[in-house]
């Protein structure tokens, strides 16, 4: 599966809602999430510009905002699938 195959069945709903909550956005993304959050701290030990530490944590923004909007079209969404969603989003924001 190519890269673009992978964002865009998401997007189009052909992906199980369990599948694109429980691991592209909980498991994968909180993943993603944690990763650039150590490296922004890591550059903030080293001295890094504060331009640069907020953009290494702030990073995986886009990415989280795809699968919050995967999530809201997906054809198997739920109200607390999506408010969980959101909730992941808001959280990842500070993470």
């Amino acid at each position: 599966m190519s890269l673009g195959d992978y964002f865009s069945r998401r997007w189009r709903g052909e992906v199980p809602l369990r599948v694109l909550f429980w691991y592209d956005m909980l498991s994968v993304g909180t993943l993603v999430n944690l990763i650039a959050s150590l490296l922004a701290f890591a550059a903030a030990i080293q001295d890094a510009p504060s331009l640069v530490v907020v953009a290494l944590h702030f990073a995986p923004v886009p990415y989280n905002l795809f699968l919050f909007g995967a999530v809201r079209r997906s054809p198997e969404r739920n109200g607390l699938a999506v408010a969980l969603a959101a909730v992941w989003f808001l959280a990842m924001l500070v993470l």
